[in-house]
């Protein structure tokens, strides 16, 4: 059964391109039970028809503050009051530079100010627009008075430009909207994700690298931090915005993170090893530039440290999760690496494919652990990240209701 079953979820449009997502999403959340009230700001209206989303949601589309009948009985009150969730879908740049001000100069301004139920945002605007600081600066602040941010997604924009602000896809955010009703998954438990590539220095100007991009342990972040968790990311060198609420330990070689993933692990509840840890780092550093002088070069490399089988052995460890990315013989290696490693937990997934994997806004997952097993099909790294923390934690959670109970 679908945790948004009798929800009230008060759903804002502001006025961006993507509102003609929200008529999708407005179609999920009924779908999956919830009841949805529909709040338009005025800019809102010049994309998409207060009707749509009257047909959709079954009922009147409430869009100025000053409406007679509505304020008569503090209509904006009683919106606020009636939603178990605020969902801004899409917010704009505007509305959240309106919003960290606490301007109340529309309908949907003053019902987010009158709220007591949580608010969330699904953020959706030029990728220039999403980066500029002053927009990074009210998201942080909106977040620190205790709204979420869902999104926003990297890909293409109506602009025809690429990058941050897509707003998250219907089905993703609606999934979102779900664990509102279930944060107290992990509350009050303590995450440990190492996410991205690392960089082992040949010379001053060289390194060898991978090809990852830190997007499936961000996701993870973000996901474990919506079921309510205390989230430390240690990263390598990504080019992504930070996840809020995480705290970030940047670093840059295998040492590196070897040696603040193991400073870190000792007291957390939880690790998740997304990282893809060079498993080979060069024996020595030029101290210069190498020329390119010769026909060929050797460089001796030599094998970087296990951080997952660290911390798998510590005394007291953190119920351990790991990744493998394999080009064949994915679930072969996988158990292999879950056994000999002394893992809770493997996630697997097919790398080299034109679908999912590094690069990519998709994954599938191959997840295996003591006892049991099962597929995450391919669907965005926001899905498959919020239906790993769910297996996390229904696992974590059973390890240690077994050791309690013994």
């Amino acid at each position: 059964m679908s945790l948004l079953v009798e929800k009230r979820i008060l759903l804002g449009v502001t006025g961006g391109i993507a509102a003609y997502k929200s008529c999708e999403l407005t179609r999920l959340l009924i779908l999956a039970g919830a009841s949805v009230r529909v709040v338009m700001t005025r800019a809102a209206t010049a994309f998409v028809a207060p009707l749509s989303f009257q047909a959709l949601s079954g009922n009147p589309v409430h869009l100025d503050l000053l409406d007679s009948e509505e304020e008569s009985a503090m209509g904006h009150i009683r919106l606020a009051r009636w939603a178990d969730l605020i969902l801004i879908a899409p917010a704009t740049a505007d509305f959240m530079a309106k919003l960290r001000a606490g301007l109340a100069d529309e309908l949907l301004g003053a019902v987010c100010l009158a709220a007591e139920v949580p608010i969330a945002l699904a953020p959706a605007m030029n990728h220039a627009m999403w980066s500029n600081p002053a927009t990074q600066d009210n998201a942080a602040c909106l977040v620190a008075r205790g709204m979420s941010l869902l999104g926003p997604a990297e890909g293409g924009q109506a602009c025809g430009e690429s990058g941050y602000g897509r707003m998250l896809e219907p089905a993703d955010i609606c999934r979102a909207v779900e664990k509102f009703f279930s944060r107290s998954q992990l509350s009050g438990i303590s995450v440990l994700i190492s996410a991205g590539p690392t960089r082992e220095p040949i010379d001053p100007v060289r390194y060898l690298t991978n090809r990852s991009s830190g997007k499936m342990g961000y996701c993870l972040a973000q996901a474990a931090i919506a079921a309510g968790a205390k989230v430390t990311v240690v990263s390598g060198p990504v080019a992504l915005p930070p996840p809020y609420d995480a705290a970030v330990v940047r670093v840059e070689s295998a040492a590196d993170m070897f040696d603040a993933v193991m400073s870190l692990a000792p007291h957390q509840d939880i690790y998740i090893g997304t990282a893809a840890v060079a498993d080979y780092t060069p024996v020595a550093v030029a101290e210069e530039k190498i020329k390119k002088s010769k026909e060929s070069l050797a460089i001796q490399l030599t094998r970087t440290r296990d951080i997952l089988a660290a911390v798998a052995s510590l005394p007291n460890k953190p119920y351990t999760v790991g990744f493998a990315a394999e080009t064949d013989h994915v679930e072969a290696y996988a158990k292999a690496k879950l056994e000999g490693k002394g893992l809770d937990m493997i996630a697997a997934n097919r790398v080299g494919q034109p679908e999912g994997g590094f690069d990519s806004p998709d994954n599938a997952l191959w997840v295996a652990w003591n006892g049991g097993e099962t597929v995450l099909p391919l669907a965005s790294k926001q899905t498959i990240a919020i239906q790993l923390i769910e297996l996390i934690s229904e696992n974590y959670r059973a390890k240690h209701s077994t050791k309690n109970s013994g």
